[in-house]
């Protein structure tokens, strides 16, 4: 017999052995024991231990007829019914339904059922126990699996969870409920939508403000004293943490009346535009229905602003002050003053704006302004860059020049930029001899950074380098309050670094780096298959497991394809830098006449003010 026939065979025996096993035994021989049969709720005469559970959505007033019905319903139908004994009514008023959070009652009773004290619950219908379909199907597979058993009987839809053919309708009708609850919420939203596109907002309760008979914000001059004081002692200095103990210790009160402060009690009050007499609607909103979680509006939703909706408490000036101390609050901590943009008015850097790295809620377009406040106009402007490069010494006619970039090595100056930080390399360092801080300059008509020396005190100093070993090292400088306005206005891409080639300069005891920000180096990080085949790259690295090549591709402007070199007339050769005369360099720069984000004297007299509240209201006490 072949080794075939062989397993042929044993599976044959195989399967007799299988069909004689299950042939099983004879009927008579076994002893059948009945399951105990389950009475149907109602025919059921034992005891048990019922509680009745009740929710109305809201707290409104004309509800509350709702809520005492459902409680009184069910309060008689226990005490009717032989055999049941009233455990207690759970009952949640004005809470939502959709979520087990918050729902303290209907939690209280989950933990009693848990304690072996209830049997049965009874309920209006499935969307009073719940309108989400995996909390109320969790809910009833967690009380069947209690021991005791606790079932929940629906008298609506006359439904008693402990019947086997209960679940399949619960779970139909969850569902049911659950879009009904989806469909009442986008109706809301299209409700709320229409009335912010007609203008028509919600007027919430707010500290130094009344409500009017036409539903308009009215002022009310006691709570406005406490609005002012807040935003005056803030824009002279006052920690947020500091205004919250003044507040407290005169017992001044919140709009529900409390006279307990916080530090982020006072930081809302300063950032509610209301304050000054705008309406801003939708700052939150609701992305998912079933957990009522609010999150911050970053656009996510429309929005629509109204100026001048009401009368303002404090002005406009102070407002905006505030926001842009607000934002740069963080930095104020460590030392920082209040934030100013200060520009050259005169010299080779004639337009260049004074940077801070750190300081935030300054824009493009302030830069802009505050550079071109520097030049009377534009004609200025162009007439400046003529007389600068007619003065500069050189003459070129007749030549080509061609672009240092392509000659650039380790040994030029470079600056590198990305979205958070600024970084120049070791070249830069070495340049500036024995400079341990400098002072970053930006000039948006010139398109051009400028790095100078400076003074360790200096208001925007940056730490340079650090020595290591007994070398200069690269400090890479976290600049996110800059880099953003800075990206937005030359219209960069975020996820790509640029790289600028720089021209060092030095004349006497005055030195400095320019950096043109038009004709970058593009620096772009991608991830490649590794069966791709070879790019030109600058750089290459292999992650064998994933089987991906991380690349960095430099990619040079359009312009200088084909290109080697160019006219001397179409070139500028960094013409703010005169290389023959008083350069100036070092010369200071000043706060931009009218952009100040509040004058000194201002702040005095609101200072003047402040003080003069606190001493009214301590009598007050």
């Amino acid at each position: 017999m072949t080794e075939q026939e062989r397993y042929a065979v044993s599976q044959e025996e195989r399967k007799e052995k299988i069909r004689a096993r299950y042939k099983g035994v004879d009927r008579s021989e076994l002893e059948f024991i009945p399951a105990k049969q389950k009475e149907k709720l109602f025919e059921d005469t034992g005891t048990k231990r019922v509680c009745a559970y009740c929710r109305v959505s809201t707290d409104d007033v004309n509800q509350t007829s709702s809520y005492e019905l459902q409680k009184n319903h069910y309060e008689d139908m226990i005490k009717e019914h032989q055999g049941w004994e009233l455990v207690g009514i759970y009952a949640d008023e004005g809470i939502s339904g959709t979520s087990l959070q918050h729902r303290d009652e209907f939690n209280q009773m989950i933990e009693d059922c848990k304690a072996g004290k209830i049997d049965l619950i009874v309920t209006k219908s499935v969307s009073r126990f719940a309108r989400n379909i995996v909390d109320c199907i969790a809910k009833v597979r967690e009380l069947a699996n209690m021991r005791p058993q606790v079932g929940v009987f629906f008298e609506t839809e006359h439904i008693y969870t402990l019947d086997n053919t209960s679940e399949m309708m619960l779970a139909v009708l969850s569902a049911a409920a659950q879009e009904e609850s989806h469909t009442k919420s986008e109706i809301m939203n299209i409700s709320i939508e229409q009335r912010f596109s007609r203008g028509i907002f919600l007027t919430p309760k707010l500290l130094g403000y009344d409500i009017g008979e036409d539903g308009n914000l009215v002022i009310n001059e006691e709570e406005a004293e406490t609005v002012r004081l807040c935003y005056y002692l803030f824009l002279n200095g006052f920690p947020t943490a500091e205004i919250a103990d003044i507040l407290t210790q005169l017992k001044r009160k919140t709009k529900p009346g409390n006279t307990k402060w916080s530090s982020s009690s006072i930081v809302s009050l300063l950032r509610n535009e209301r304050y000054c007499g705008d309406v801003l609607s939708r700052k939150t909103f609701t992305p998912n229905y079933l957990d009522h979680k609010a999150k911050k509006n970053r656009h996510d939703r429309n929005q629509y602003r109204q100026s001048d909706h009401h009368e303002a408490i404090v002005d406009r000036d102070i407002y905006n002050a505030a926001q842009k101390m607000l934002t740069a609050a963080r930095y104020a901590k460590k030392g920082f003053p209040f934030p100013n943009l200060k520009v050259v008015d005169e010299g080779a850097l004639k337009g260049f704006v004074s940077v801070n790295r750190s300081w935030t809620g300054f824009t493009g377009e302030d830069y802009e302004k505050a550079s071109q406040s520097a030049y009377y106009d534009q004609t200025d402007i162009d007439d400046t860059e003529k007389e600068e490069r007619k003065d500069s010494g050189f003459d070129l006619s007749g030549y080509e020049i061609v672009r240092a970039q392509f000659f650039s090595t380790r040994l030029n100056p470079a600056m590198t930029i990305s979205e958070e930080k600024v970084t120049f390399n070791t070249a830069c360092l070495k340049k500036f001899e024995n400079v341990e801080y400098v002072e970053i300059l930006f000039n948006s008509v010139e398109k051009c950074i400028a790095v100078r020396p400076c003074d360790k005190d200096d208001i925007n100093a940056v730490k340079w380098g650090t020595i290591r070993n007994g070398k200069w090292a690269v400090l890479p400088k976290s600049c996110k309050g800059f880099s953003e306005s800075l990206f937005d206005l030359m219209n960069w891409n975020d996820e790509c670094k640029y790289r600028f080639r720089g021209q060092y300069s030095k004349e006497n005891n005055e030195q400095i780096l320019l950096f043109d920000l038009e004709e970058p180096e593009v620096i772009k990080h991608e991830i490649i298959q590794e069966d791709l085949p070879d790019v030109n790259i600058s750089e290459c690295v292999k992650d064998t497991e994933n089987k991906t090549k991380k690349i960095v591709r430099t990619l040079f402007p359009k312009q200088w394809k084909n290109h080697f070199g160019c006219r001397t007339e179409e070139v500028v050769l960094l013409h703010r830098v005169k290389y023959c005369g008083n350069w100036d360099v070092l010369r200071p720069a000043k706060t931009v006449e009218g952009m100040e984000v509040i004058s000194e004297n201002l702040l005095k007299k609101l200072d003047n003010e402040a003080q003069n509240m606190i001493e009214k209201m301590r009598c007050a006490v």
